[in-house]
């Protein structure tokens, strides 16, 4: 085998098993976490909220606030998304629609972006409204230092948690629950 074929093979081995330590990692602490019903059982979220101007992700079972996580939004967060390439995080109500293990991000979970409302309002303007957002944690292959990521809004228009809290709210949800997110 060639050199640079074995480097390639070594490096995507070596992504796998970080991915693969990371969600052991995560789901070990997601044990020792708030339960209900038998031990050891994850509380599942049947519903997520996000208020952009907090940089806040919520989950919630009912009424109960199982957590609640530091997000980045779009690299022009305020207002609501308009087209396609505006580079802004939706506003409205929405649902969890599908999972992506194997995004350019760490875990992917796509949010039904365009809704009714958000096509008409594109179409009443003859722009694409855009979509594929996601919530989904950092990049798998880093452009910026980590830092970055922590202290600025950074994605096309996708919520991003880190890589741990991505975990959790991967683990605690299913597809087809409702996502609010607010301004």
């Amino acid at each position: 085998m060639p050199p640079t074929a074995r480097a390639i093979i070594s490096q995507m081995f070596g992504r796998t098993i970080l991915r693969i330590a990371c969600i052991f990692s995560a789901l070990l602490a997601l044990a020792a976490g708030p339960t209900i019903g038998a031990a050891g059982e994850i509380a599942a979220a049947d519903h997520i909220v996000v208020h952009k101007a907090e940089r806040k992700l919520y989950l919630y079972s009912g009424d109960r606030l199982l957590g609640q996580y530091k997000v980045e939004l779009g690299l022009s967060p305020v207002g609501q998304k308009e087209r396609e390439h505006d580079f802004r995080t939706p506003e409205g109500h929405y649902y969890l629609a599908r999972r992506n293990t194997r995004s350019d991000f760490f875990l992917a979970i796509q949010v039904t972006y365009p809704n009714k409302d958000d096509e008409l309002r594109a179409r009443k303007n003859r722009w694409p409204p855009g979509g594929l957002i996601m919530i989904h944690g950092l990049p798998n292959t880093l452009k910026h230092s980590p830092d970055y990521y922590v202290r600025n809004d950074w994605t096309d228009g996708c919520i991003a948690l880190s890589n741990s809290d991505m975990v959790e709210v991967w683990m605690r949800t299913q597809d087809n629950i409702p996502i609010d997110i607010y301004p």
